[in-house]
């Protein structure tokens, strides 16, 4: 069975209606609760390494909750608690603490990294406050050391593992490489996940690792593991790492003549890739997963967008798209409960059929989503073709 298609974004009529809330109210986390208002901590990165991330995913979210709450007629108001971060997986922690022992959060959305996320999982799921993670792609997060689910955690995005194997995949059946090399931040477990599913499923499928290379998150100079990289013979060069390094990796390598495909995972989905590269001719024959893209959008996909552009002045990126749907699926989860009761959400939660702008999909056993995952290509910094890929098929 072939595994890919053309990728056409479905329908998100249902995302662009789901505007529903009004009324107001101080705290209550259950249905005896005088209470119609839902507090969501909004605990992100938007200071440091990842405020990329977090600044547009804050964004994705303010936008969610305009709409949400300007409809007539529903049964609560949806208020943010905010906080930064600072793109530190401590300050996260205290941050969780905070909102749930003084602000009296009834769920969080958000952080936007693993790393984060995994930081207040625990403190989250002990309090029984829900936790919609937009981007926290790390494989297995949703469960718990001794492999329990956590029963409060959820995430609208794909796992490393699918997303490590789906570009493995791509790059053996569409780009034909039979040679990778693999530059990977041992700092990040992001980068770590990734980097172990591609690998395995790229060998799986007959390819070779031919070298495999290092660094850490914030290295600036990269250029003595390209030069052995360059040296290796390799046809692909896959650097499962966010777009603080990505960048700058790929203008050291063009710079330095490494012309063959750079591929990587959701972590390349930022404006900054260009401005870090350097220059649009950099980001020619280079790829990457992601779950969500405005490549041959519909006509419904279109509308979003506008909106959104109008409201920010710049189109959404994955990230806003992801926080965008998973604040709506928090709050279309308390509105289809009709109660602030915990066991009526998570009943709901656990049921629900979701349609967003990254997709249609209900949650697995780990409540992580059901949907594909799509490779992007990016042709002079922009994002030009884009298919869908299940590499299970």
């Amino acid at each position: 069975m072939g595994k890919f298609r053309k990728f056409m974004m479905m329908g998100v009529a249902s995302c662009m209606a789901v505007t529903m809330l009004a009324g107001c109210g101080s705290d209550g986390k259950d249905a005896g609760s005088d209470s119609n208002e839902v507090k969501l901590g909004l605990n992100f990165e938007l200071t440091g390494a990842a405020a990329t991330y977090g600044n547009t995913e804050l964004n994705g979210i303010k936008f969610a909750m305009k709409e949400f709450n300007a409809k007539e007629g529903n049964k609560f108001k949806y208020v943010g608690v905010e906080g930064d971060n600072k793109s530190d997986n401590a300050e996260a922690t205290n941050i969780a603490t905070k909102m749930v022992s003084e602000d009296k959060v009834d769920a969080f959305v958000g952080p936007a990294t693993t790393s984060a996320s995994l930081a207040i999982y625990d403190i989250a799921n002990n309090a029984n406050v829900f936790v919609i993670s937009p981007s926290a792609t790390g494989s297995g997060v949703t469960t718990k050391q001794n492999g329990d689910v956590y029963e409060n955690v959820y995430r609208v995005c794909f796992e490393d593992d699918y997303q490590g194997a789906t570009m493995a995949v791509y790059a053996r059946e569409t780009l034909k490489v039979s040679k990778a090399a693999v530059l990977m931040d041992n700092s990040e477990t992001y980068s770590k996940g990734l980097s172990a599913a591609f690998e395995s499923k790229f060998k799986e499928e007959g390819g070779n690792i031919v070298i495999k290379e290092n660094y850490q998150s914030k290295d600036t100079d990269f250029n003595a593991s390209l030069t052995k990289i360059k040296n290796s013979g390799c046809d692909a060069l896959y650097i499962p790492g966010y777009y603080t390094e990505v960048g700058t990796i790929i203008k050291q390598a063009r710079e330095m003549g490494i012309n063959v495909p750079i591929i990587g995972g959701d972590g390349f989905d930022s404006s900054d890739l260009v401005k870090l590269a350097g220059d649009k001719k950099y980001l020619n024959d280079v790829y990457f997963t992601t779950a969500y893209t405005t490549v041959n959008a519909s006509d419904e996909l279109k509308a979003f967008i506008e909106a959104y552009k109008k409201e920010y002045g710049e189109d959404p990126s994955m990230f806003s798209a992801l926080a965008y749907d998973a604040a709506n699926l928090m709050m279309q989860a308390y509105e289809e409960a009709g109660t602030k009761d915990h066991d009526a959400v998570k009943e709901v939660l656990d049921k629900m059929e979701f349609k967003g702008v990254t997709g249609t999909f209900t949650f697995d056993e780990k409540h992580t989503p059901k949907k594909a995952a799509l490779v992007v290509k990016v042709v002079d910094g922009e994002q030009k073709e884009a298919v869908e890929v299940d590499p299970n098929k």
